[in-house]
C-alpha cells in the first residue's frame, strides 16, 4: 500500500531539495583538510634543505594536500625523532642511518638529496698538501668521530702514508678557517657545497682540498644528507610518505633548474643567512643533486653495500645490517 505525503511536505519539497542541492554545492567547494607534516633538519637551514623550501613556497605541499612545518633538530637527534613518530620525515646521512637500523632503529633512507659524496679534506695552500700522504704528520681538527679517523686513516695509508703519525684535536663547531690560520691544527673536513663556497668564492682564500669523491679507490661513495622516515609510517601511510615525496622530488628539480629562484626561496625564509654564499652555493649544487633531473634521489644498492662493509671493516659498527631494508626508490616520481 502506497503511503501519502502530508500536503504541507508535498510543498515543503522544491525548498528542501533546492536546499540540499546548494548544501551540496557548498561542500564540494570547501578545500579539502590539509594534513600535517613535520619534517626535521639535521642542521640549521642551508642549501641541502633547498628543494623542500621550494616546495612548500610554491605550493606543491598543498596541491598534495599536505602542510609541512619544518623545524630544526632536538637534542635527541633526527633519526631518533623519526623513528618514534615524533616527526614525519627528517634529514639524515648515511653514516647515522647505517648505526642506527644497527641498534635496532628502523628508520629508512627515502631518498638521496645529493648524487655523490660533495665533501673533502682542506688546508690552507700554505701547508704544503696536495695528495692523501701529506698529511702524514700533519694534525686535523674535527668532532673527534672514529669515522673522520677511519677515513683519514684509510686515504694516508692508501697513499702510501704512516696514518699513525696523524694528530687529531677535537675542535667541535667553530670556525675552521680561523683555527687553522692560528695553526691550531692542519687540516679539516668540510662540505664543498657550503664551507668550500664560503673559503673560495666569497672569502678568496688561498686553499687546497682532497675531495673524497677522487679516491673511491680508497674509501667508499656514500649518501649525506638522505631524506629518512620510520618503517612505521612507510607501513601505516604509504600514501601519505608517496605524496610528501613526489612534491619533494618537484621541488629539488627547481632547485636544480633555478638555482636562483631557490636560493632567493630559501633565504625568505632563513634571513640570517649569508646572501652571497647562498647564492654561489645554490649554484654549485644545482648539477650536483642529480645528472639528471628526473633520476633525483634515486639510490644505488651497491653505494650502501660498500660503505655498510666500510663501517663495520673500520670497527664502526660490529653486525651486519640488512642494506636493502636500510633504504628504498619506491616513492620516488
Amino acid at each position: 500500500m502506497k503511503t501519502k505525503l502530508p500536503f504541507r511536505l508535498l510543498l515543503l519539497l522544491p525548498a528542501l531539495l533546492l536546499a540540499g542541492l546548494a548544501l551540496a554545492a557548498c561542500g564540494d567547494d570547501e578545500p579539502e583538510e590539509l594534513r600535517p607534516v613535520t619534517f626535521m633538519l639535521d642542521w640549521t637551514p642551508n642549501t641541502n634543505h633547498a628543494g623542500v623550501y621550494a616546495a612548500r613556497a610554491q605550493g606543491w605541499y598543498e596541491d598534495a594536500g599536505i602542510v609541512v612545518e619544518i623545524i630544526e633538530p632536538g637534542a635527541g637527534g633526527v633519526e631518533q625523532a623519526v623513528a618514534a613518530g615524533a616527526a614525519h620525515f627528517g634529514i639524515s646521512v648515511q653514516e647515522a642511518v647505517v648505526p642506527a637500523r644497527e641498534q635496532g632503529l628502523p628508520v629508512v633512507s627515502l631518498a638521496a638529496i645529493i648524487e655523490r659524496n660533495t665533501s673533502s679534506l682542506v688546508a690552507l695552500g700554505s701547508e704544503g698538501i696536495a695528495r692523501p700522504r701529506d698529511l702524514a704528520g700533519k694534525t686535523y681538527g674535527g668532532w673527534g668521530g672514529p669515522l673522520e679517523t677511519a677515513l683519514v686513516s684509510r686515504l694516508v695509508e692508501c697513499d702510501g702514508g704512516d696514518p699513525d703519525t696523524v694528530e687529531y684535536a677535537i675542535i667541535g663547531n667553530v670556525d675552521y678557517l680561523v683555527g687553522m690560520e692560528q695553526d691550531h691544527y692542519d687540516f679539516v673536513w668540510i662540505f664543498d657545497g657550503w664551507d668550500g663556497i664560503r673559503y673560495t668564492r666569497v672569502l678568496g682564500e688561498d686553499v687546497v682540498t682532497l675531495p673524497f669523491i677522487d679516491y673511491t679507490e680508497c674509501i667508499p661513495d656514500w649518501y649525506t644528507p638522505v631524506i629518512i622516515a620510520g618503517e612505521g609510517l612507510i607501513a601505516d601511510d604509504p600514501d601519505l610518505v608517496r605524496d610528501f615525496m613526489e612534491a619533494t622530488a618537484r621541488g629539488y628539480r627547481f632547485a636544480m633548474e633555478n638555482p636562483g629562484e631557490a636560493a632567493d626561496i630559501l633565504l625568505e625564509a632563513a634571513p640570517e643567512l649569508d646572501g652571497a654564499l647562498v647564492r654561489a652555493s645554490a649554484g654549485y649544487l644545482a648539477g650536483r643533486y642529480a645528472a639528471d633531473a628526473d633520476d633525483w634521489g634515486r639510490q644505488q644498492l651497491e653505494v650502501w653495500t660498500r660503505f655498510e662493509a666500510f663501517l663495520r671493516e673500520a670497527g664502526l659498527t660490529e653486525a651486519p645490517i640488512d642494506v636493502e631494508a636500510a633504504f628504498t626508490n619506491e616513492f620516488l616520481p
